[in-house]
């Protein structure tokens, strides 16, 4: 059974933020996440969709509620509180 980690927030400037989320690459790894899916709203680009493969949901969860997650997402410009959805197949 495949496990995945959904998120979907939105950001001020997609342009500044993606080096960012590139450079906080190794924590994902760490927590066991890879990336599937990198997608923008089709009508405002500034609105970030990723699909991550999880190894293990609760490595994600643990990652997910991570204060070094808060304050990456924080210096990187996300503006709302993103949306997280742990699912199987």
């Amino acid at each position: 059974m495949a496990s995945f980690m959904l998120v979907r927030h939105k950001v001020r400037d997609y342009a500044e933020w993606k080096p960012g989320y590139d450079a906080h690459g190794p924590h994902r790894l760490e927590a066991g996440l890879t990336e599937r899916y990198l997608l923008c709203g089709a009508s405002d680009p500034n609105e970030v969709v990723i699909l991550f493969e999880a190894k293990d949901l609760t490595l994600a969860k643990a990652f997910a509620e991570s204060a070094d997650l808060r304050e990456a997402m924080q210096r990187v410009g996300v503006v709302d509180k993103p949306d997280i959805y742990f699912l199987t197949s």
